[in-house]
């Protein structure tokens, strides 16, 4: 009986916020899937998977699921290679049973392992490329044929720009312009005006998705030329009775096991999607109000069966996301049974209203995703790795660049590339290097050591102390030094114990351990050692 009011009392205080992430996400898994040149049905079971299934078996509490913005571009090329939808969805599922697996191998912390600046800028990247493939919708683009898909297939270049463009200026129709307009508006006061701000139950998104829909059916009323046509508005199937609607599920072509390509694409998809996912977990734990952890191999366990059952039947792949979240703990959730009612009720929408939800101009989900992708690659996230320094913003804006002009993969290669060059160089430059010449002037040598000598500074310190000319004196400051290696440490012993009795060179140590101390002073009386402390 406690467990049954329980129940009942954690259903009470967690439907409220069901019902916000419900309204959140209705037009973000329509307008995903419109990013993502997949059918529209596909954002939408992604949806109902992502909060049912991963809902039940996840253990973060905040964190809600569903098809993601960040894999849009991903999805879109992959479907544009691969050639047909359903070759997609095998790709889809190979990358959930990978995800099963990383969590089964306990890989939660992969994420702590990319540099921010890398993970920024990808996000950035895909945030520039869901506004180009929005202008298209977004002005009323009613061809049969878009030249400017190249633009993602093949990369950028000044032909496909060029082609670009020229579709956009002959796709303009007015009457998507003013509902894309209006739509933007509306998103981009919503939350600034305090009368709207308290209406936490109608998010600004479901707000622009119904005004667009109302100004379209009053221009096909007023029979006015401005009213979107068929082809510019979302087009789900509309089930005559149950067994039609199971007849709707797209099915993979398994086909694609065998095919090198789709591999390719899934092991794109279950990378990104497992960092993605990760990193909204981080955040999602620090929105908690009660602090709990996510234990993160077993949410990577989750997503993975979620991905697996979403392609199995159609659906987009899924991650973790930021604006559910958000919105989730914003609007009070107290339990993970919130992200199931929001899949719950995705359900009930799906079955239930097709033909309204058929009725959306395309322009005004574009509205949406435009924000979407704005906030992603916002003047002001750029503005602010520019302030960090180039060791910062030099992999954020390599990573951009990349991800724009070729592909994702390719794109946080590059970011990484440069980050690990950063990191070497950065290693490099701790150790203390004089030049002979230098050296050969010199009686008294200070070599300081950095707070971290890895065996990456073993060439720079060996070069010095070769260099040091005989009757010197070294000193060798290891006081602000928390960590040597052990490839260090024992070429320093060998000059200390070696090269300097030979040489008549003079030693002093400063700041080894004590251990390291000792065997100096008993082996060499020309070593003198200083500020012994632990290392």
């Amino acid at each position: 009986m406690e467990k049954v009011k329980s129940l009942l009392g954690g259903f009470k205080q967690n439907f409220p916020s069901g019902l916000v992430v419900f309204l959140v996400a209705l037009p973000l898994c329509l307008g995903i899937a419109l990013a993502s040149g997949a059918p529209p049905l596909s954002g939408i079971i992604a949806g109902i998977v992502g909060g049912i299934i991963i809902g039940s078996l996840s253990n973060s509490n905040i964190s809600v699921s569903g098809p993601a913005a960040g894999l849009a571009a991903i999805v879109f090329s992959a479907i544009t290679e691969l050639g047909t939808f359903e070759l997609f969805l095998c790709a889809g599922l190979i990358a959930g049973l990978i995800q099963v697996l990383m969590g089964i191998l306990r890989a939660g912390s992969i994420s702590n392992y990319f540099p921010n600046s890398v993970i920024e800028g990808m996000l950035a990247g895909i945030g520039i490329i869901i506004i180009l493939k929005q202008i298209p919708y977004a002005i009323g683009y009613t061809g049969s044929s878009f030249a400017g898909e190249k633009l993602f297939e093949n990369g950028i270049n000044l032909t496909n720009i060029t082609l670009y463009l020229q579709n956009v200026i002959q796709s303009v129709h007015p009457g998507s312009i003013i509902i894309t307009a209006i739509s933007i508006t509306i998103l981009l006061i919503w939350d600034k005006v305090s009368l709207l701000r308290r209406l936490k139950m109608l998010p600004g998104a479901l707000v622009a998705v119904l005004v667009g829909v109302l100004i379209n059916e009053v221009f096909k009323i007023t029979g006015s030329p401005l009213a979107v046509t068929a082809q510019n508005l979302v087009n789900l199937p509309v089930p005559e009775s149950f067994s039609a609607l199971t007849s709707l599920a797209t099915f993979p072509d398994f086909s694609g096991f065998t095919n090198p390509a789709v591999w390719i694409s899934a092991i794109t998809i279950a990378v990104v999607a497992s960092i993605e996912t990760l990193l909204c977990i981080e955040a999602s734990d620090r929105l908690d109000r009660q602090k709990r952890i996510t234990d993160t191999n077993v949410e990577l366990r989750a997503q993975g069966i979620g991905n697996v059952l979403s392609s199995l039947i159609g659906g987009l792949p899924i991650t973790s996301v930021v604006v559910r979240s958000s919105a989730n703990a914003g609007a009070g959730a107290t339990t993970k049974l919130s992200a199931i009612i929001h899949g719950v009720l995705l359900l009930i929408c799906a079955v239930s209203i097709p033909f309204v939800l058929n009725l959306i101009p395309l322009a005004t989900l574009a509205a949406v995703l435009i924000l979407v992708g704005y906030k992603l690659a916002s003047p002001q996230k750029i503005k602010h790795f520019l302030t960090k320094g180039k060791f910062q913003y030099l992999p954020f804006i390599a990573t951009i660049t990349a991800v724009v002009f070729t592909d994702l993969l390719t794109g946080v290669a590059i970011g990484m590339g440069i980050a690990i060059l950063f990191i070497l160089q950065g290693n490099m430059k701790r150790a203390y290097y004089f030049s002979k010449e230098e050296l050969d002037q010199a009686d008294e040598i200070t070599l300081k050591l950095a707070e971290e000598v890895s065996f990456l500074n073993k060439a720079a310190i060996k070069k010095t102390l070769k260099n040091i000319r005989p009757n010197s004196r070294v000193v060798i400051d290891a006081k602000s030094t928390s960590y040597i290696t052990a490839d260090v440490l024992e070429m320093i012993q060998e000059f200390a114990n070696i090269r300097a009795r030979e040489d008549d060179i003079q030693v002093q140590l400063i700041g080894f351990r004590t251990n390291y101390d000792q065997y100096a002073r008993d082996q060499h009386s020309h070593i003198t050692i200083h500020h012994r402390r632990a290392m």
